[in-house]
């Protein structure tokens, strides 16, 4: 059995549990949420097993009654009524440290009036970095080091194209990168997936078709790291604009894709409105495609794809954390003049710019559409970085530095 690695949020959840009373730990399924949020908790009920359920389901009041907290309530979703039962504990004693929750699923989370509001503080955790699983849950954020102006470090062994490529197919689910050999791990992947688009979609959405469904999944990773329009989507897989919409409404609430939002500021025109689609995880793109390093070395778009799916997995595993609270969006205006492949949001306002590259060595032209934001923003464009795949970090202009993406977990 794999040794427990520490997560970046294991300080963080410490220190909330010290003060506040109850924390909702979300996540993708597999992600690790249950095996983390018990190393904090004195008791565990799991409400996925009837036998644990039955009391939870008859009276959740009573079967919360004098439990040693921290109380680990995992996959909270089989028994919602444990959320009223939760709620009203807490306001009855709101001592700190009292309820952890975990789900996967967060449909029910999204409704204004849920009665977790003001109660449950939310801290996701998706799958491991890099960072984590080589054993360095306490690397500062990238994104603190560049909004402090940090020197970017670089790593001892700096993986080449292969080797980054390579990393993004281990997966960052804790089973996959740390128990699996490298000829297992694609079928567990697959099987993922195959579970995902049905046993759970099915529980959150009821009756879909899980063929329709697969074509939507199936396109959705192929314009992964893309600003496709709807219509792309939905035309690919053969379905209508409103069948699709509720797809991917389901795959959100499934935590498995993150549409990043597009970002704007009255100082810029023409901006695209669309959202970045992403994949969760890099490896699921070689999970649905059934393609290996060396397929996708081979496929320049791909290459691409994969590796901008990579970069955003790690830095949206370091945003519970990051000190500077960013919030993550992306930049492109139409006809694609200028395009930013992550933009951060910052304290005040402030931007910071990360490019993605498959070059070991890019110059001032990887950069451009990056010292075009700095010039259009002035002072609130605090730092750029091009992530490459290349062995040095280096200047590349005012406020733009080259870097190796393992600067992430160095």
């Amino acid at each position: 059995m794999t040794a427990y690695r520490e997560r970046a949020v294991d300080r963080l959840i410490g220190r909330l549990l010290a003060e506040l009373p109850a924390l909702l730990v979300v996540g993708p399924r597999a992600s690790g949420k249950t095996t983390t949020a018990s190393r904090h908790s004195a008791t565990t009920v799991r409400l996925d097993r009837p036998a644990e359920a039955v009391a939870f389901q008859a009276d959740p009041d009573a079967a919360l009654r004098g439990l040693e907290g921290p109380v680990l309530l995992d996959e909270w979703q089989a028994v919602p009524e444990v959320l009223g039962a939760v709620k009203r504990a807490v306001d009855v004693d709101p001592r700190p440290g009292r309820f952890l929750l975990t789900g996967s699923v967060r449909a029910d989370l999204d409704a204004p009036t849920w009665p977790g509001t003001g109660r449950l503080v939310r801290v996701p955790l998706y799958g491991m970095s890099v960072a984590e699983q080589f054993g360095r849950p306490e690397a500062v954020p990238l994104l603190d080091r560049l909004a402090r102006g940090d020197a970017l470090a670089v790593p001892r062994a700096v993986p080449d194209l292969r080797g980054y490529v390579e990393l993004a197919l281990r997966s960052g689910f804790p089973e996959a990168a740390l128990s699996l050999s490298e000829r297992t791990r694609p079928r567990w992947l697959e099987s993922y997936v195959d579970q995902l688009l049905t046993r759970d979609a099915k529980q959150v959405a009821g009756t879909r078709d899980p063929a329709k469904l697969r074509r939507y999944f199936e396109a959705y990773a192929l314009n992964t790291a893309g600003v496709a329009d709807d219509r792309t989507l939905f035309e690919a897989a053969g379905l209508n604009r409103r069948t699709a919409q509720g797809y991917e409404r389901l795959l959100v609430n499934l935590m498995i894709v993150d549409p990043t939002p597009p970002w704007s500021s009255n100082r810029l025109k023409r901006l695209v409105r669309s959202p970045k689609r992403y994949l969760i995880d890099s490896a699921l793109l070689a999970a649905v495609l059934r393609v290996d390093a060396n397929a996708i070395l081979r496929e320049g778009d791909l290459l691409g794809r994969l590796l901008d799916t990579f970069v955003a997995s790690q830095i949206r595993a370091e945003l519970a954390v990051a000190e500077c609270r960013p919030r993550l969006y992306h930049l492109r205006q139409q006809e694609g003049r200028h395009e930013v492949d992550l933009v951060a949001e910052i304290s005040a306002r402030r931007v910071v710019g990360i490019e993605v590259k498959a070059s070991a060595s890019p110059g001032e032209d990887a950069a451009r559409h990056l010292a075009w934001l700095r010039d259009q923003l002035g002072p609130r464009f605090v730092r750029g970085v091009v992530l490459h795949t290349g062995p040095r970090a280096y200047e590349i202009g005012e406020r733009i530095v080259a870097a190796p993406i393992a600067t992430l977990w160095a």
